[in-house]
């Protein structure tokens, strides 16, 4: 395994495994996202949400090591466009959550969401973040030696690692914000309140992303 990692230019993995745990963990648009979807639909919902987001990180992974994230990092005009969409996206989705009609708590079918429209939602609010992608610029190429041959295969197999720690955190996050969610729920008043948090919470992200600045 060392040589492998030798000679993908990877130094310091534990570190970058601790390091990615902790910034995991960290709370931020992606774990609140999470945390919040699973609160309102449940542990299944969550941990969509949670492989959306894991999802997204692999593209900034792409990003970083196809050179993509850099040019992102030179330009303000591409950071601009992309953080707006970001948004925008944000801002769409809390707005819908926030003038949903209320539906009966005992039709859950129909107020639930697909769990592939939550899985695309999670995807979405990763990679629409320039600021993830400058993140993963910043972090990564940190554990690979800048004279590897296999330079860009190393950052590629730490994008996976984060991407990985993504989701191993998440999960145990979604399932206990699912099942205080799912008891708050079998109220249909309590579900409606827990809707428009949701709502709000991600109008105040898409306004702290639309306000960042690279």
């Amino acid at each position: 395994m060392s040589s492998a990692l030798s000679a993908l230019g990877i130094t310091d993995l534990p570190l970058f495994i601790a390091a990615a745990l902790l910034l995991n963990i960290t709370p931020g648009p992606d774990l609140l996202f999470v945390l919040g979807r699973a609160t309102v639909q449940g542990v299944r919902a969550g941990i969509a949400a949670a492989f959306g987001v894991a999802a997204g990180c692999l593209v900034h992974t792409a990003a970083v090591a196809l050179g993509v994230a850099a040019l992102i990092a030179a330009s303000p005009l591409a950071f601009e466009i992309i953080k707006l969409a970001g948004a925008a996206y944000l801002g769409w989705i809390g707005l819908r959550l926030l003038l949903a009609r209320p539906v009966d708590v005992e039709s859950p079918a129909q107020a639930a969401a697909p769990l592939v429209a939550i899985m695309r939602q999670g995807f979405l609010t990763n990679v629409l973040n320039p600021k993830v992608a400058l993140f993963f610029l910043a972090l990564l190429p940190q554990f690979v030696a800048p004279q590897a041959s296999a330079q860009a295969w190393g950052l590629a197999f730490l994008g996976v690692v984060f991407a990985v720690g993504s989701f191993v955190v998440s999960v145990p996050i979604a399932w206990a914000a699912g099942r205080a969610g799912g008891w708050l729920g079998r109220s249909s008043g309590a579900r409606r309140m827990l809707e428009r948090l949701l709502g709000g919470l991600l109008i105040g992200l898409a306004l702290r992303l639309a306000l960042q600045r690279a």
